[in-house]
């Protein structure tokens, strides 16, 4: 199970404990104090945008997948992915989130045709952006 997935659980069941069958355990008579209201936030799940700079290059040559992350710490690296076949590759391509969430590599790619890419760090991935190498 990934760790948002976990920790989004552990909140609920919490709160359930706190508000409903737990709540007993702890109450006072509702004469001395009412209890203060218990509310649950969910963590910030993660996210990836990613947008290249091209649609279309030759083969070999330099273009930018260039994106934005949310819920990821600065300095964390995030990793270019290739579809080939059914399976998503990593590339030897990475770079580093920004302190402002943002991000920017550079990708050479050598596969003529139609060319699937993702960003991606942990479990987290960003939607497909599609390069032509001709």
């Amino acid at each position: 199970m990934n760790r948002a997935l976990r920790l989004t659980a552990v909140s609920v069941i919490t709160a359930s404990l706190l508000v409903g069958g737990g709540a007993a355990a702890f109450a006072a008579p509702a004469q001395l104090h009412s209890p203060a209201p218990v509310s649950a936030t969910a963590p910030a799940t993660a996210s990836l945008t990613a947008k290249a700079s091209v649609s279309s290059i030759g083969a070999w040559q330099e273009f930018r997948i260039t994106g934005t992350s949310h819920g990821i710490a600065a300095g964390t690296k995030v990793t270019v992915q290739q579809k080939q076949g059914t399976r998503w590759v990593s590339l030897p391509a990475q770079t580093p989130v920004s302190s402002t969430g943002a991000y920017s590599v550079r990708v050479k790619l050598g596969i003529k045709g139609l060319n699937h890419l993702r960003m991606a760090v942990n479990q987290t991935i960003s939607p497909e952006v599609t390069v032509t190498v001709r």
